[in-house]
C-alpha cells in the first residue's frame, strides 16, 4: 500500500516521473470508479506491524504511567510524555510509521497537558489554560521535529481549551455560553483546515492530512452546539425538531460534498439516529425505533457514497468558479 506521500517522494528521488505517477493515480482511479482525489486517503495503517507497535508502546506507555505515579502523580504523566517523545525518535522519524506516530504524538501532548494539571495545586479554569497552552507549545515543537499531520490539530484543540480557560477565568459566567463558545471555535478550526485543504487541492501531500485532521475535530465543535440548541439532547423529540434535524443534516451534507470532506456528516450522524429514535418511541415504536432510523440512515448514506462524485459534481455547479477553484476538483 503507497500513499501519495510515497509517490510524491518517489517522483522528487527521481524515481518516477510526474506523468508517470499522475497516470498511476489515473489507473488506480479507474478500477475504482472515483478520482484518487475524491477518496480522501489518509495515512493510518501500512501494515499489521503498525498494530503490532501500536500495542507495545500503549503497554510500555501504560506501565511507565502506573509506576511513575506511585511516586508522585505528575511523575506519571511526565514519564508518558519523555518516553513517547523517544519513541517517536525511531519510530516516526526513522521509520515512518503512520499509526504509532500518531499515538505516540497524542500520549506525548496529553502527557505534557496532564503533567501541568498535576503538578497545580488545585484545578481551576486558570490551571486549564495554562496546561493547555503548555500543550500547545508542544503539539508545536513536535511539529517542528517530526511533522505528523495530527499534531496541528492537537494543537489547535489545546489552543481551544486555552481560550476557554481564560474565558472562564475572565467571566465565571461564561460557563453558560460555552455552546456559543464551541461553535465559534468550532468556525475558525474550519476556516483553519479549509486553509491547508485549499493549499493542497490534489490532496497529494500532507498538507491534506492535516487538513483531514483539523476537519474531524473542527466537525464536533461545530455540530454539538447546534444540535444541542434544538433541543435534541434532552431526551426527547417531537416532529419539528425531527424535521429540523433533518434539514441541517442535508445542509450538513451539501457542506461536506462541497469541500469533499465527510467528517462533518458523521459527527452529525449520532445526534441524527438519536433524535428520530426518540421520536419512533414517542410513537410507540420502542423496541425497533434505533434499528429503523439506522437502517433508513445507512441505506441514505450508502446510497450518496455510491453516488458522492457525480452529486459533489452537481453541488459545485451552484458554486461560484472562483469558490470552485479553490476546492478540491472533480474529474
Amino acid at each position: 500500500m503507497y500513499s501519495e506521500e510515497d509517490l510524491a517522494s518517489a517522483v522528487a528521488a527521481g524515481v518516477l516521473t510526474d506523468g508517470a505517477a499522475q497516470a498511476f493515480r489515473d489507473h488506480v482511479g479507474q478500477l475504482r470508479h472515483t478520482p484518487a482525489v475524491d477518496e480522501e486517503h489518509f495515512r493510518l495503517v501500512t501494515g499489521f506491524n503498525d498494530i503490532f507497535v501500536v500495542i507495545a508502546c500503549v503497554l510500555l506507555l501504560v506501565s511507565l504511567a502506573g509506576i511513575g505515579s506511585q511516586v508522585a502523580t505528575w511523575i506519571g504523566a511526565a514519564a508518558v510524555a519523555v518516553a513517547a517523545w523517544l519513541l517517536a525518535e525511531f519510530f516516526t522519524r526513522k521509520r515512518r510509521m503512520a499509526l504509532p506516530s500518531i499515538i505516540l504524538l497524542l500520549a506525548f501532548v496529553g502527557g505534557v497537558l496532564g503533567t501541568v494539571v498535576l503538578v497545580l495545586p488545585r484545578q481551576t479554569p486558570q490551571g486549564l489554560a495554562v496546561a493547555s497552552a503548555v500543550a500547545a507549545v508542544a503539539a508545536w515543537v513536535h511539529w517542528r521535529r517530526f511533522h505528523v499531520p495530527i499534531t496541528v490539530a492537537a494543537g489547535a484543540g489545546a489552543i481551544v481549551g486555552c481560550l476557554f480557560g481564560v474565558l472562564l477565568t475572565l467571566a465565571p459566567d461564561a460557563r453558560n455560553w460555552l455552546n456559543i463558545l464551541s461553535l465559534i471555535a468550532g468556525i475558525a478550526v474550519f476556516v483553519f483546515a479549509m486553509r491547508w485543504d485549499t493549499t493542497d487541492t490534489l490532496r497529494q501531500t500532507r498538507r491534506s492530512d492535516v487538513a483531514f485532521w483539523l476537519h474531524l475535530l473542527a466537525a464536533p465543535l461545530l455540530v454539538h452546539p447546534i444540535f444541542t440548541a434544538l433541543g435534541v439532547s434532552e431526551g426527547h423529540a417531537n416532529l419539528g425538531q425531527a424535521l429540523a434535524v433533518v434539514a441541517l443534516y442535508v445542509g450538513i451534507a451539501l457542506v461536506s460534498l462541497a469541500v469533499d470532506r465527510r467528517a462533518l456528516m458523521v459527527s452529525a450522524l449520532t445526534y441524527v439516529l438519536y433524535a428520530f429514535s426518540a421520536l419512533l418511541k414517542q410513537y410507540g415504536v420502542v423496541s425497533l425505533s434505533f434499528a429503523i432510523t439506522a437502517l433508513a440512515i445507512g441505506a441514505a448514506l450508502l446510497l450518496l457514497s455510491a453516488f458522492w462524485h457525480p452529486t459533489r459534481a452537481l453541488v459545485l455547479r451552484f458554486l461560484p468558479l472562483s469558490l470552485q477553484q479553490r476546492l478540491a476538483p472533480f474529474r
